[in-house]
């Protein structure tokens, strides 16, 4: 382990880092941490595409750009997540006739039954069916060990624990698979909320590329992990909702591996969720205002590899579509 002055001098060392850096930036460096910090800006995605510093300054600008992005999607996201919970709530009451969890089991978290018994689908379906109500009882678990006020309240009045109560103690993956679980008639009600085009969604599976896909992020902003280079997404994105961004924004070439897609998601689910087109444009604006200062701070080869080329016209389509819904 180096001291944070032998960490200084190894920057500055031309057969290692080659970064310049002042010898008042020490507590910068101390802040940002050179092993979170540092090793985690110096590359794009993966650590073979390094990207060549010559400052620290810059590195302190890509980190300043990397807050700023998380401080912009978290409370989006989490509004976006409370909203997905509440439109499925609805929809489960709607076709399950009750808020309690064994009848909705019964009537609503069939998704399964689509498949012929016996067929490798449907033993799949089936055992991710049998493995949610596990994970609902751990989350259940989790947060009466929390002593978390909620569920504490339904088990000491020995109550059923309603759906709405449960969706509260469910992380965003394991609402995903909730929602996976549902029964054809369930999402399409859900995708109606939202106004999906019927033409890009016809079993209702949107909803659900959207709630994997946006869990990635959240997880990610929540705990302070480095977003600006997608880094965090945990698996590919569902093409069919790459093609209904494409079609419903007029924006191409999506393809999620820079976080303007990700930026392009949520204002899209904003505008869906009748956020207003003055809050949507103002959230695109912050987006721009943020590109905009980190390009003024860093050379524009690199920050084309962090944006890509085309971000400029992704936010003039963007704000056309929300000027047009």
């Amino acid at each position: 382990m180096l001291s944070i002055n032998q960490l200084m001098k190894y920057l500055r060392n031309p057969q290692k880092h080659n970064i310049s850096i002042k010898s008042s930036q020490t507590q910068q460096l101390r802040n940002l941490g050179y092993y979170h910090g540092y090793k985690g800006y110096r590359f794009i995605r993966v650590p073979t595409h390094k990207i060549p510093f010559s400052n620290f300054d810059e590195i302190i600008a890509l980190n300043q750009f990397d807050m700023q992005l998380k401080s912009l999607f978290y409370p989006k996201v989490m509004f976006i997540e409370n909203a997905l919970k509440s439109y499925v709530i609805e929809s489960v009451l709607h076709d399950a006739k009750s808020e309690h969890l064994d009848t909705i089991f019964t009537r609503s978290v069939t998704y399964y039954k689509s498949f012929t018994p016996g067929s490798a689908e449907y033993k799949k379906e089936y055992t991710k069916q049998m493995r949610l109500k596990g994970k609902i009882n751990n989350a259940l678990i989790r947060d009466y060990d929390h002593k978390q006020q909620i569920v504490n309240h339904f088990f000491y009045n020995d109550r059923s624990i309603p759906i709405w109560a449960i969706f509260e103690s469910l992380t965003l993956g394991e609402f995903g698979t909730f929602f996976s679980c549902l029964k054809k008639d369930v999402k399409l009600h859900t995708s109606k909320t939202l106004k999906l085009p019927t033409n890009q969604d016809s079993d209702g599976k949107i909803t659900q590329y959207m709630i994997y896909t946006i869990k990635d992020l959240r997880n990610a902003v929540a705990h302070n992990n480095i977003i600006f280079d997608t880094r965090f997404q945990a698996a590919s994105i569902n093409r069919r909702l790459i093609s209904l961004l494409e079609q419903e924004t007029s924006i191409t070439n999506i393809n999620f591996n820079s976080i303007d897609s990700y930026f392009i998601l949520i204002t899209y689910m904003l505008r869906k969720m009748n956020v207003t087109k003055t809050e949507c444009k103002q959230f695109i604006r912050l987006f721009a205002n943020s590109l905009e200062t980190l390009r003024s701070e860093i050379p524009v080869n690199i920050y084309n590899q962090i944006t890509g080329t085309n971000v400029k016209n992704t936010i003039k389509k963007l704000e056309q579509y929300i000027s047009n819904s």
